[in-house]
Order: structure tokens, then C-alpha cells, then sequence
């Protein structure tokens, strides 16, 4: 039996895969599985991991991680739900589903835990908030999470929090290269060569993270420091605030929470099986 059963393995899948082995994984205790055969033959060929179909894959792991798209989801969760023993957990990466839904397409108890990871996972600083299903254990929860630590940060939280979190942390990414890309192209505005613009910018938002994050300090005050009275930067911070860019993201977080909302309530619509079903 291995250890774990990567299905899906697109770019989060892996992800997964790659911080796993990074951090001291054995290659022979993860399979891996793709809807292509060429992508199949390629994880293979870069990790040495091993690869089959869902059904042999989910059957021969104690943990499953599923990494496919949320449209996805329900169809491998059926084809999946034979192979699935009282030993399996099964973890979910994908975006707005609960946890009731999953569990409603797999054996009654089967140990069911939420993932909402993020793209820096892939230079491992990503940050990943990990909830469980009803029948999850803590010690389950705590084997998904040391699984994701491979890959950046883990926090365990009620799964209540989850569609605020993947409007966040999840899509927060989008929000920064959204910023990046704006001060760049105000750097050519401003006549600055494209390359050197985006030298400045990508160097200024990755030390401005550092800074904040090694020093505690709250984003107001580290504001505050650059922001001298009558000065540049005040005139920047002005025009922002005229362009009342905090409501933009507080608009754009809540799209993005009500959107989570839709995707989970078009997978419950979809969840017609009675989970009781699945006791034989």
C-alpha cells in the first residue's frame, strides 16, 4: 500500500508531489494519476514516482488527494468511491466544495478534510487552510496538514471560514500580480524601460512582504513610516484613497467569497446520491 495517492496532478497536485519528495518523501510511496497519458509519463519520467488509474490509485493509498478541477470533482468521487476502505482519508483541493458534498459520494464515515492551498506553494510559501469533515479525526487532519507544510504554511481552521479564505488567500495571489502589473506599466508611464520597471516593482513587493512579515509590525504603521506629512508618497496614498481602492478590495474579496458560495451550492444541487447508500 502506499502512502499516498496524488489524483489530479496538475499544477497544485504537483505541487504537492514536488515539496513532498523535496522534503524527504520516498518517490515509491506516492502515485500519482492524469487524465493524459503524456502528463502521466512526464511526472513519472521527472519524479519517479509512480502512476495508474483513480480506482488502483485510491484502493492502494491511506491518504487521497484529490487536485481536480471543482466542475471534476463529483465524477471521480464516483468512480473513486468502491476503492475507498475505513483506512482511506480523503483530501480535497478543490475550490468551494464542502465537505458534506464529498462525503454524500463516498462510504458512510469515510474521513473527509478540505484543502484551500495557494499558487506560491509552488517556491514553498504558499499558505494552505486545512478544515474537516464530520468523521475526520484530529490525527487525520494533522497527517493532510504535515503533507501541505511540505509546501509552505498550514492553518487549521472550521470549514465555515473556507469560502473567505479562498477569497483571500486563494485568489489573494491574482490580487498582488494584478498590483505588480499596474505600478509596472505605471513605471513605463512614467519612462522608465520596461525591464527596469519590473526590477523595481517585483523587488519593492517582495521586500515589502519580508519587512512586514519578519517584523510584526502592523501594515499601518510600516504605511505610516513612508509616508512622510506633504511628501510623494502622501500625494500617492491620496489619490488611491479618492479612487477608493480599499472598497475595490473589499468589493473584489466578497465577489470572490460569493462565488465560492455559488461553486458549493452547484456541487450540493449535484450531490443526488443518498450518502446511506454507500454502507454495502
Amino acid at each position: 500500500m502506499t502512502k499516498l495517492a496524488v489524483i489530479g496532478a496538475g499544477v497544485m497536485g504537483e505541487t504537492v508531489l514536488s515539496g513532498l519528495l523535496h522534503t524527504g518523501w520516498a518517490a515509491e510511496d506516492i502515485v500519482v494519476t492524469a487524465r493524459r497519458p503524456e502528463r502521466r509519463k512526464q511526472l513519472v519520467e521527472r519524479y519517479g514516482v509512480g502512476t495508474t488509474d483513480n480506482v488502483q490509485a485510491a484502493a492502494d493509498a491511506r491518504i487521497v488527494l484529490i487536485a481536480v478541477k471543482p466542475q471534476d470533482l463529483i465524477t471521480v468521487l464516483d468512480e473513486i468511491a468502491p476503492a475507498i476502505t475505513p483506512q482511506t482519508t480523503v483530501a480535497s483541493l478543490a475550490a468551494g466544495v464542502a465537505t458534506d458534498v464529498i462525503e454524500a459520494h463516498l462510504p458512510a464515515g469515510t474521513p473527509v478534510v478540505r484543502v484551500m492551498p495557494n499558487t506560491p506553494a509552488q517556491v514553498a510559501e504558499g499558505i494552505a487552510a486545512v478544515s474537516a469533515g464530520q468523521h475526520a479525526a484530529p490525527d487525520q487532519v494533522g497527517q493532510v496538514a504535515e503533507l501541505l507544510a511540505a509546501t509552505g504554511q498550514v492553518t487549521i481552521l472550521p470549514e465555515k471560514y473556507q469560502d473567505a479564505v479562498t477569497a483571500i488567500s486563494g485568489s489573494g495571489p491574482a490580487y498582488v500580480f494584478f498590483i505588480v502589473e499596474s505600478m509596472i506599466e505605471a513605471g513605463v508611464h512614467l519612462g522608465l524601460p520596461r525591464h527596469i520597471a519590473a526590477e523595481l516593482v517585483v523587488q519593492t513587493v517582495y521586500g515589502s512582504a519580508k519587512l512586514l512579515k519578519e517584523t510584526g509590525d502592523h501594515p499601518t504603521v510600516l504605511r505610516e513610516r513612508v509616508t512622510s506629512p506633504g511628501g510623494t508618497t502622501a500625494a500617492a496614498i491620496r489619490v488611491l484613497e479618492d479612487h477608493k481602492v480599499r472598497a475595490a478590495f473589499l468589493g473584489a474579496a466578497e465577489a470572490a467569497r460569493n462565488r465560492g458560495a455559488e461553486l458549493a451550492a452547484a456541487a450540493r444541487k449535484s450531490a443526488t446520491r443518498d450518502p446511506e447508500a454507500r454502507d454495502s
